[in-house]
């Protein structure tokens, strides 16, 4: 780096054609919706919960009442828009789309940064299976926007123009570490960490006896798993443990997995989709215990945002969403090395 602002004219002008791209693939994804009956929205950033997910932070702020700035009430940036484009599902929008910026504290690295562009999208009556299918029609009109033939990673190539791979978790796991994580987890909503902890030894990682089955779990996709995944052709990674369900409602064919897949790209991951779970009961359940591990771990709980709650009670449709990383396909299409090649102005450290 020069040491030089990004404004400077010699920093700035050699990423200005990278960012011409980024818009005209911003203009293109509006199209891409557009042209399948999709309602492009637009949500409140400031919220009363910002999100549910234990191990995201998120930034807040205080709101003064006009009358009384005395009176001020705690909201928060949000770090995904779901919350209310669900409530926009109940509302009777069958299919919307936002492309959202959104922020969570403590994340910058190559590929991540402070504030980023999410692609949000949901449809009513369909299930997660029918994304797979929009994800893949959206990487091959990125990438002919671009005028790219490969996604690049570093030396790692992904043709986005050939069929997609499909891997459960627990085949990735079987095929790439020996391991049978269905069997690690014989009670799939509270799964007992000692038997993953031992496969994860045999293996050669480093495991603590204070590690959670979760933090198991996810030291092997990190280190064993995540770098295998989208080389030559995109993968979705299908099928997560009960346990890590999040928003998405348990599969209807084995109860011991949620309908839930992550999109890999040259290792790199680029969205997150569920079958949406509508029922109220359940989804307060898992928010608590989602509150309960974050404040152990970290000292801080957000207040669960009992609009949404109340959405689902009236009737949510059955449906399916997806968070897709906007500035992640974007280094991929440019083969940029840094999120930060592909913003137009970073987020000042």
């Amino acid at each position: 780096m020069s040491g030089k602002a990004w404004w400077h004219s010699d920093v700035f002008g050699p990423r200005l054609p990278i960012l011409e791209m980024r818009a005209r693939v911003l203009a293109a994804i509006r199209t891409f919706f557009g042209e399948r009956g999709f309602l492009e929205v637009e949500t409140p950033a400031l919220q009363i919960s910002p999100g549910m997910e234990p191990h995201i932070m998120a930034l807040s702020t205080e709101l003064s009442e006009p009358l009384d700035r005395n009176r001020r009430r705690r909201l928060y940036l949000h770090t995904s828009p779901e919350f209310t484009m669900k409530k926009l599902l109940v509302a009777g929008v069958p299919r919307l789309f936002q492309i959202a910026h959104v922020w969570r504290d403590g994340e910058r690295s190559p590929i991540h940064h402070p504030e980023f562009t999410l692609l949000e999208w949901y449809r009513a009556g369909a299930d997660y299976q029918s994304l797979i299918a929009d994800c893949e029609a959206l990487l091959k009109s990125a990438a002919s926007t671009a005028g790219v033939a490969e996604l690049r990673r570093g030396e790692r190539r992904c043709d986005p123009f050939a069929p997609a791979r499909r891997l459960t978790v627990a085949e990735a796991f079987g095929r790439f570490c020996g391991i049978d994580l269905l069997a690690t987890a014989p009670d799939p909503w509270t799964p007992d960490p000692v038997l993953l902890a031992a496969e994860a030894r045999r293996i050669g990682l480093y495991v603590s006896e204070a590690d959670s089955w979760e933090d198991v779990f996810f030291r092997i996709m990190l280190e064993r798993i995540e770098p295998r995944l989208g080389d030559g052709v995109p993968t979705f990674l299908c099928e997560y443990p009960a346990s890590l369900a999040a928003l998405s409602r348990p599969s209807r064919r084995d109860p011991r997995v949620a309908e839930r897949f992550e999109l890999y790209v040259c290792g790199l991951e680029l969205a997150n989709a569920f079958s949406e779970l509508t029922d109220a009961t359940e989804q307060r359940r898992r928010f608590e215990a989602d509150m309960a591990l974050k404040e152990r771990l970290y000292g801080v709980r957000y207040p669960i945002d009992e609009d949404f709650l109340a959405a689902l009670e009236a009737g949510m449709p059955e449906s399916a969403g997806i968070a897709f990383g906007v500035d992640r396909l974007l280094m991929l299409l440019a083969g940029a090395d840094n999120i930060e090649q592909v913003l137009w102005a970073p987020v000042v450290s």
